[in-house]
């Protein structure tokens, strides 16, 4: 068969296969019923909704024809470095790096680093814009975790709450 549109085809590929992989990863858990869900439940579901639409996009791809043959372009680089940099350095800001003597920064700081690297991944970069968006995710972080979830986790740099 014909792939009449690349871009569609490929994404259904990733969509499948990465609800696929969840669904399996799924079944080590416990599943229950829809009246008593298991752990596992919500993941499998959700992995097998994902590997259909999946699938649904890539039989789209094969039937419906695109101008072009709506062609994949070149990777980029620099945004997928930066984006997979920027969540590196959040988790390593949450906990810490033990091994270099980097103290856990908190939620904050980390917050923080996360906005302003995963920013530079973009077409073009304002301080001023990053700055207020860093200090908005961060209140509505701290309010969503620790205020009403209730979660255990530095919010300060060790330094600063001691």
């Amino acid at each position: 068969m014909l792939i009449k549109s690349q871009k569609d085809f490929f994404s259904g590929l990733m969509f499948t296969v990465v609800g696929a992989a969840f669904a399996y990863g799924a079944t080590g858990y416990s599943i229950g019923t829809g009246g008593r869900m298991g752990p596992g439940y919500f993941p499998l579901l959700l992995g097998v909704i994902l590997a259909i639409l999946g699938g649904i996009i890539m039989f789209k791809a094969l039937v419906v024809e695109a101008p072009g043959g709506d062609k994949i372009g070149k990777w980029a680089w620099k945004p997928l470095f930066l984006i997979i940099a920027a969540n590196v350095l959040f988790g390593v800001m949450i906990g810490g790096l033990p091994s270099i003597g980097l103290p856990p920064m908190g939620l904050i700081v980390g917050i923080f680093a996360l906005t302003i690297v995963a920013s530079l991944a973009g077409d073009s970069f304002r301080l001023k814009e990053v700055l207020i968006l860093s200090v908005i995710l961060s209140i509505g972080s701290y309010a969503a975790f620790i205020l009403l979830l209730k979660l255990q986790f530095p919010v300060w740099p060790t330094f600063i709450a001691g």
